[in-house]
């Protein structure tokens, strides 16, 4: 089975290394993933999480614009509540003027963040009411099409708003979540739709069927279009592999448990420090729904994987730690998942 593949990324940032460094490390995998052909690069949108430097994606989509060619690049995803739809959709449609058809706009319902932080966003004055999600997401897609949106008043008349002024390229609108609630407005909007399985997979399959069953076709998109989202971690070694995954599995241990967060760690400091009994077993659970090990082994698990779901897009957050020894502006694990992974689905 023939499989695209695209990648997510959240800027993970290590202990010992600062917000720049880490941009920098993501800027030189968006280049790596551009020349191998991944189809799509999208960034996340995370805030005040201090193992996470995504926390912008429309400036580090522009940032990578200026690096790369080919790949698709997007957000995976703009957390809408956070932010007013028009400044969403200049946003996405200068980023569309930059790098024609190279732009997607993923959108999440999610806020990205704690309660405190969803506060200090509101109190900016520019964001959206969550309970208005479904009329947003029309609206950013009318003000980003070149004939905009006509605003019309109780007195009478109409004010036409656009994004762009002259629209030659507009972004592509993904909807994305984890819920009955997104997979069931997406079929209803006719927009294309991601299961963020890379986080959620226990309701995978629900999703996929209800936004199956239930699209309505549009202008845009006649047919259902989807893909997956997936953790995943490759190296010469199973070894090597697992090592690498551990320091973001131990991670995401520590957020099931309310554990204080931090850095995410080196695989050194994981050694050095091997996890609890009640950890460990949270770090196996996690495991079983990532895709761990050596390329042509993870290669044909996601081939399998993707088949399952009817997919034939997978895009992996290439969850790789890094050694002490390995530079600080560098992503060396997860350039080698990528190096890896993409051989092998060509083979």
């Amino acid at each position: 089975m023939a499989l695209t593949l695209s990648l997510l990324d959240l800027v993970p940032l290590r202990t010992g290394q600062t917000s720049a460094q880490a941009v920098a490390a993501s800027m030189q995998l968006v280049r790596r993933a551009d020349e191998l052909g991944v189809h799509r690069y999208w960034f996340a949108e995370h805030h005040n999480m201090p193992a996470i430097a995504s926390s912008s994606p429309p400036v580090l989509i522009a940032a990578a614009a200026s690096r790369t060619e080919r790949v698709r690049l997007g957000s995976g995803g703009v957390m809408l509540p956070n932010h007013s739809p028009l400044i969403v959709a200049e946003q996405f449609s200068t980023l569309a003027a930059l790098a024609p058809g190279r732009i997607d706009l993923g959108i999440g319902r999610a806020p990205g963040s704690d309660q405190v932080i969803t506060q200090l966003l509101r109190q900016s004055g520019a964001t959206s009411d969550v309970d208005r999600f479904p009329d947003n997401i029309k609206d950013i897609i009318a003000l980003s099409h070149p004939d905009g949106a006509n605003l019309r008043f109780a007195s009478g008349g109409e004010y036409t708003v656009r994004a762009t002024p002259v629209a030659t390229s507009t972004p592509e609108v993904w909807l994305l979540g984890s819920s009955d609630y997104s997979a069931r407005l997406a079929a209803q909007l006719g927009l294309p739709y991601v299961f963020a399985n890379h986080f959620a997979g226990d309701h995978l399959d629900h999703a996929m069927s209800l936004y199956r069953t239930q699209y309505r076709p549009s202008a845009e998109h006649p047919e259902p279009k989807s893909f997956l989202t997936a953790n995943a971690v490759v190296a010469p070694t199973h070894e090597e592999a697992f090592e690498r995954a551990l320091p973001h599995l131990r991670m995401m241990a520590r957020m099931r448990s309310n554990k204080p967060l931090r850095a995410a760690e080196t695989v050194d400091e994981v050694r050095a420090n091997p996890s609890d009994e009640a950890e460990r077993r949270i770090i196996d659970h996690q495991a079983r729904n990532w895709f761990i090990g050596e390329p042509d082994d993870v290669a044909k698990r996601l081939r399998a994987f993707a088949a399952e779901h009817g997919v034939d897009e997978i895009m992996i957050s290439a969850a790789a730690g890094q050694f002490e020894s390995e530079p600080l502006d560098e992503s060396t694990g997860r350039i080698q998942t990528v190096e890896l992974l993409t051989a092998a689905l060509r083979r």
